[in-house]
């Protein structure tokens, strides 16, 4: 016997509740409830209580309010050098305050240069109920990380990141960045770029990984005698490391990209220390563009990196875990563009 199929209704599915609907019935802005919600300053306290009732009218998954909590940032001694040296620390942590100050949160920075230091700093926040998440800022010590992988508190880290994915992360885009940066020299016609670079981090590893990638993009032959490496981040060790090799090899490169602005400024000095010209015998690129960058003589090209936004991201990130939601260990990596000026041009014949 035939079926026969009798048209009906089907049920339909109960939809989730979005801010946009809190917003419609209230008759506000979305960034209004979206700051409300989150506890932010900035609204009035009779529209946050509208926008309070009307997510609880609607079983809207309300997050846990964490105004009034407390973040530890614990900064490593690699990150306390760079503070006192350059301003990328700097502007990190003015981003990670201007985002505390509008979440409401309090951050109390700590120094940790061994584990010793960070086993103090986690029983600090494992007994203060107000520490409500650590934040750690250039750390690369696999004990250090390991300590904080079974922390019971919401743990993010920025400037580095866990290659066991066990907690989240910010950074700059560093591969595709410096992809980016020596994309641009190839196509200015250069075709022997050093790579000066500072080892020991794996943001930096990942930085000379990315200059790699644009050679062979470009099916270039990429020996591995152009990667010049420096014992630390001072301008004179890269001039010395330039001046050193222009006078053991002769001007056998056409450019030079560095892992660091600071490292960019050496190269500079010693191309011209030598007896040469930037750019018109050596084009010079930096990453990072730190505010100095373009007042040096010439003004520097640079990758640009979203310092501020950096420690930004990484207290929302932070904050996820601190209102209890669920979610996986993330890795964000922020990204990054060219800072054009005038110490690159095309290369010489």
């Amino acid at each position: 016997m035939a079926t026969t199929i009798v048209p009906g209704k089907r049920g339909k599915k109960s939809r989730r509740v979005r801010l946009e609907d809190i917003a419609e019935k209230v008759g506000v802005s979305l960034s209004t409830v979206s700051r409300a919600l989150a506890g932010e300053k900035g609204v009035r306290a009779d529209i946050r209580q509208r926008i309070m009732e009307a997510a609880k009218d609607a079983n809207y998954a309300m997050p846990t309010p964490v105004a009034g909590k407390k973040v530890i940032l614990a900064a490593s001694s690699a990150a306390m050098i760079d503070y006192v040296r350059n301003q990328f620390t700097l502007y990190v942590l003015e981003g990670l305050r201007d985002r505390a100050q509008a979440l409401g949160l309090d951050i109390v920075t700590r120094a940790v240069a061994d584990q010793s230091e960070e086993k103090v700093v986690l029983e600090e926040a494992r007994v203060d109920p107000d520490v409500a998440g650590l934040l750690f800022l250039t750390v690369d010590d696999e004990g250090m990380l390991d300590a904080t992988r079974s922390f019971a508190k919401p743990v993010v880290l920025i400037n580095g990141d866990d290659p066991m994915m066990r907690l989240s992360s910010v950074t700059p885009c560093n591969r595709s960045a410096a992809h980016l940066a020596t994309d641009y020299l190839i196509r200015l016609g250069h075709k022997r770029i050093l790579f000066l670079m500072r080892p020991g981090r794996r943001t930096i590893d990942r930085r000379r990984e990315g200059w790699q990638d644009a050679f062979q993009q470009h099916g270039l032959p990429c020996p591995p005698d152009l990667v010049v490496p420096v014992d630390d981040w001072l301008p004179e060790l890269a001039a010395q490391a330039v001046s050193d090799r222009l006078r053991k090899n002769g001007l056998d490169f056409t450019a030079v990209l560095t892992a660091g602005d600071s490292l960019a400024v050496g190269a500079m000095m010693g191309v011209q220390q030598m007896g040469f010209t930037v750019p018109g015998d050596v084009s010079v690129m930096g990453m990072d563009d730190l505010p100095q960058a373009a007042f040096l003589n010439p003004p520097l090209t640079t990758v640009h990196v979203p310092m501020r936004e950096l420690g930004a991201v990484a207290l929302d990130l932070l904050r996820d875990g601190m209102t209890g939601f669920a979610n996986p260990a993330r890795r964000v990596e922020l990204a990054c563009y060219i800072a054009e000026r005038q110490s690159t041009g095309p290369a010489r014949n």
